[in-house]
């Protein structure tokens, strides 16, 4: 088999993985929360905690945005959480993820008063210190298929994937979600998806520098990557890995 027929393969299985994970339930993609500060069972905290949690779950929740924030007691134990959608899910979708997340935070984080759990549609976070308009570039994650590009095509695809997703940091930072997609021809018979995502409550240079380290970050001799941080994200495949009816994708030229 020849090198430009294997990679195909490669993407082409890369697709069907992914069908089949999206066809089971939700999967944690990853989860951090530092063992620094704990807190005690039925305490002021975990009061407060529960307050916060069960605002995301409430039929009032704001779904149809895809984030919400909420805050909950006093210092020392006030509590601050957030969640965020990926930019093109449903509010099904949205809501279904986060119910999800709320419910697994607790088992993942066990008193624990900051925790991040990142789930292919959306994320959740929370914190006993302010993280409303904060940006944090820390306690990230990078995911990233195990298949390369092609050696000798792995500087012209660098220069795609850069591009591409710069392009869409500068559209994502003037909008209303802090979201864009896109996608570019890599080949005649290949196309790159690329997408990238801020929490809307940063300010617009925050977001463009959390999106151009999250972007910089990036594995691009993989076939596709992304790298979650707690304030924003990026990604790129070989395959179109979100709506694109949804998000009305521009084209890279």
């Amino acid at each position: 088999m020849s090198s430009c027929a294997t990679f195909i393969f490669l993407v082409l299985l890369s697709i069907l993985t992914c069908f089949r994970a999206s066809a089971q339930n939700l999967s944690l993609l990853y989860y951090f929360c530092p063992n620094t500060t704990t807190y005690s069972r039925n305490s002021t905290y975990d009061t407060n905690l529960k307050t916060v949690l069960t605002s995301f779950s409430s039929s009032s929740a704001l779904y149809s945005t895809g984030f919400q924030n909420a805050t909950a007691g006093q210092a020392p134990d006030r509590v601050t959480g957030l969640f965020l959608c990926r930019g093109d899910v449903s509010s099904e979708v949205c809501r279904n993820c986060v119910a999800f997340a709320v419910n697994e935070s607790l088992t993942r984080c066990p008193n624990q008063r900051e925790a991040v759990l990142y789930y292919d549609e959306c994320m959740l976070r929370y914190s006993h210190r302010n993280i409303l308009s904060t940006l944090r570039t820390d306690g990230g994650y990078t995911l990233s298929n195990l298949n390369n590009i092609p050696h000798d095509q792995q500087d012209r695809f660098r220069e795609l994937v850069l591009s591409t997703l710069n392009q869409a940091a500068t559209k994502a930072v003037d909008s209303s979600r802090k979201f864009d997609a896109r996608k570019a021809k890599f080949t005649a018979l290949q196309t790159l998806y690329g997408l990238v995502q801020c929490t809307p409550d940063l300010t617009r240079q925050d977001c463009l520098r959390c999106l151009q380290t999250s972007i910089n970050q990036l594995p691009t001799e993989r076939i596709g990557a992304r790298l979650l941080l707690p304030s924003c994200g990026s990604r790129y495949e070989l395959y179109p890995f979100y709506n694109e009816s949804a998000v009305r994708t521009q084209t890279t030229t």
